[in-house]
């Protein structure tokens, strides 16, 4: 049976009618993209993996949208009412769904299922949209469908592009991810409600009406709760992952910052980054030993930092009296500034950009060394400090051509030593990132440390690998400062185990094929 829709009964003239629909289509479409934009930027900041979490959350979401278009197929004979559930339903459910996963993964350390399933149902109900609101349009002017489609569609995607603008330059800087949600569902909301509840109340029986009023007001109060309770929820979220200690916790858009301790209680300062403990205690402070004192092994008078801006490996180069300068290249404003001013990690740097040895550059490594004059004095020692290589965005500073700039940089008997990843839990990254180093003409000696815990007591072993274009020793310097946990037979057993285990012909990852999500 052919369905053919029955002219509409309006307040306003069709016109205006027609403008009214358009004009939600196109609020509606900012939401349902701004839902989308969310989900992917939770599933990136709480697993990492950025190529992955944004293809799980787009198919799932594409596959549900033609799943819900089929099934709104059984509304269009109460079209205004179906679309009024749709919207409110949509408003709680994207409303609702960054404070669901991060509750997820605070308290039960998982946060995946619920990303399938926020994706599987936002994605039913952002399909539903478009049948309903055709249905509605046609009644208010019936016309031939390809001029319906290419004007609900037109809306559409221009609502999308101003949802996809918002979100990063408005909603994320300024309201964060959790108050952020909770204001687009409002809108989508009230947008959804106001269409059907007025310009298509005469096509609402009363019980239906009052229904869709109950419903949309419910949603609003539980939105509204929602946002009262940000500010509690956040630190109770923190405080599930992190301890009743937290002091500071901040997304400085490069990463997350969360210092515990260090306060007037007398409890130890310890820094984590992305969830991974960094500094504060013996084995925290083993990455930084780890990292830098084999490096220092020869001439070191010129040293240049690549990340690092928590100031914990420049503490350990600033250990040996004849350096004479240090240049820090780190594009995270928010932890420099974190790493001078605050207490605690200022406690734990030991005031390490007070020294007048160090230069810091605010800029992003591969830039700055691109950039970087061929005629500027080299380094003896090259620091690699940079977030884990198997994280998308950071993969380019991983890469066959970054370590071609940062050889370039490099003295002739100089020295790079990289953080290359966790070898037990990722070994095919971590060889990787040595195939990659081996690639510029370096010679390399992986090895690896026994980590500290990540939050929720896990536990992972940090990977280096160390680089000169001779051949190079896995050793530390005769004469060096006093190391709290890191010993000579610790980091040669180590050494010399993951040396037996490198593979050799492993292909180097370059801009143009990123190996590390192989």
């Amino acid at each position: 049976m052919i369905y053919r829709p029955v002219p509409a009964r309006l307040p306003v003239p069709a016109g205006l009618g027609r403008f009214l629909v358009l004009s939600t289509v196109f609020v509606c479409a900012a939401c349902g993209l701004v839902y989308e934009l969310e989900l992917v930027a939770l599933a990136s900041y709480l697993t990492g993996d950025t190529v992955t979490q944004a293809s799980v959350v787009l198919s799932v979401m594409v596959f549900a949208m033609g799943i819900g278009s089929l099934l709104a197929k059984r509304l269009r004979c109460r079209a205004a009412f179906g679309f009024g559930a749709v919207e409110a339903g949509l408003a709680l459910t994207g409303g609702l769904s960054a404070m669901a996963l991060h509750a997820c993964f605070a308290w039960y350390g998982q946060a995946k299922p619920a990303l399938v399933g926020f994706s599987l149902t936002i994605g039913v109900l952002i399909g539903a949209e478009v049948p309903l609101l055709m249905t509605l349009i046609q009644r208010i002017r019936r016309q031939d469908a390809g001029g319906a489609v290419a004007d609900l569609f037109a809306a559409d995607y221009v609502g999308a592009l101003v949802g996809g603008l918002a979100f990063p330059f408005l909603l994320l800087p300024v309201l964060g991810q959790l108050s952020g949600a909770l204001l687009t569902g409002a809108v989508n909301a009230v947008a959804g409600g106001a269409l059907v509840l007025w310009l298509f109340r005469g096509d609402l029986t009363a019980r239906a009406r009052w229904s869709l009023i109950a419903a949309n007001v419910l949603v609003l109060l539980l939105l509204a709760a929602g946002s009262v309770l940000t500010g509690p929820f956040e630190k109770a979220a923190l405080q599930a992952v992190y301890g009743a200690d937290v002091r500071v916790a901040v997304h400085t858009g490069v990463q997350d910052v969360v210092l515990t301790g260090g306060g007037p209680g007398g409890q130890p300062a310890a820094l984590f980054l992305d969830g991974r403990l960094r500094a504060g205690g013996g084995e925290a402070s083993r990455y930084q030993e780890a990292l830098v004192h084999p490096a220092m092994e020869g001439p070191h008078r010129s040293v240049l930092v690549l990340g690092g801006g928590d100031g914990l490996a420049l503490r350990e180069v600033l250990r040996y009296p004849d350096v004479e300068d240090v240049t820090v290249v780190e594009p995270d404003t928010a932890e420099l500034r974190l790493a001078r001013t605050d207490p605690g990690l200022v406690a734990l740097n030991q005031g390490a950009y007070r020294d007048p040895r160090v230069r810091v550059e605010a800029a992003d490594a591969f830039d700055w060394l691109r950039v970087r004059r061929d005629s500027d004095v080299p380094y003896d020692v090259v620091v690699s400090d940079l977030p884990d290589p198997d994280v998308t965005p950071n993969a380019k500073l991983y890469s066959q051509e970054f370590y071609g700039l940062v050889a370039r940089a490099l003295a002739p008997d100089g020295r790079l030593v990289v953080h290359g990843g966790a070898p037990e839990a990722r070994p095919h990254t971590f060889r990787t990132v040595d195939a990659t180093v081996r690639s510029v003409g370096l010679r390399t000696v992986p090895f690896r440390v026994a980590a500290g815990p990540r939050h929720g007591g896990r536990s992972e072993d940090w990977g280096f690998v160390l680089a000169s274009r001779s051949p190079v020793r896995l050793r530390l310097p005769d004469v060096r400062p006093y190391l709290r946990s890191l010993t000579p037979e610790l980091l040669s057993a180590d050494g010399s185990a993951e040396a037996r285990r490198k593979e050799e012909g492993l292909l180097p990852s370059t801009l143009m094929h990123p190996r590390y999500g192989e």
